[in-house]
């Protein structure tokens, strides 16, 4: 073992939930998973340069960054704060049939569901509701979603995320998430992901660049080692150890 592992295990135990190990190990092989406190991150900051700025001493060559996607949503200016939001009629009545899940809220509130519409349209977000109603009914689920969307489906909820002053607003989902990985690589030269993963095992890349294995990721970061409470640590490193 490399001169210098417990000591870097040691670092990531001190950001890292007290239930959820440093190492995971998928088909035989072991990652190291290691969080990144930060500042709380704004509108004002450039999504590459934090990362540079918060990982220059610690990656290695042949690590994975990744980053919550809802920071780089915040960083893009999609944090949109619900005193600010005109909620309509069509978003009044269909919040109410959305599923309740126990990974957040989604749009089963009004405001988040405005900013669906907002962001897909009233006549998709329609749609979604009305088929997925219907195929609800018949014992699937998954399909509002699936029609509404990726961008619908990353919306946050206000309260979903524990830091203020974004506790009171609705994050939408990041513009273009596989453009911002491959800036990422291209500022710090190594494979990046941004990803929405959730604390029942909810896990997707929902923007990486050409060398990462997406299934994989995914099962490396399934328990959600960066957390999704106070922990304040947006970005993480992975390494094979």
């Amino acid at each position: 073992m490399r001169p210098g592992y417990y000591k870097l295990i040691i670092f990531v135990s001190k950001y890292m939930a007290k239930e959820k190990k440093p190492v995971v190990q998928i088909n035989g092989i072991s990652f190291l998973r290691i969080p990144i406190k930060t500042r709380v991150i704004t509108e004002k900051d450039n999504i590459v340069e934090v990362i540079d700025e918060y990982t220059h001493d610690l990656r290695q060559n042949n690590d994975i960054i990744v980053v919550s996607e809802s920071v780089v949503a915040i960083t893009q200016g999609r944090a949109i704060p619900v005193d600010k939001i005109k909620v309509g009629i069509l978003a009044k009545i269909l919040w109410r049939f959305v599923r309740k899940v126990p990974y957040g809220i989604g749009l089963r509130s009004p405001t988040s569901m405005q900013c669906a519409i907002n962001e897909v349209g009233s006549f998709r977000i329609t749609v979604a509701a009305i088929i997925g109603g219907i195929a609800r009914f018949f014992g699937r689920k998954g399909d509002f979603y699936r029609i509404a969307g990726e961008q619908a489906a990353m919306i946050d909820a206000a309260h979903t995320s524990p830091i203020e002053p974004y506790n009171k607003c609705v994050i939408m989902g990041p513009k273009d998430p596989m453009g911002v990985a491959k800036k990422i690589k291209e500022k710090i030269k190594c494979d990046a992901a941004v990803v929405d993963v959730n604390d029942i095992g909810g896990s997707w890349a929902v923007g990486y660049t050409d060398g990462i294995n997406r299934k994989l990721l995914e099962d490396i970061m399934r328990d959600n080692p960066l957390g999704q409470k106070l922990e304040q640590t947006p970005i993480g490193i992975i390494r094979k150890v």
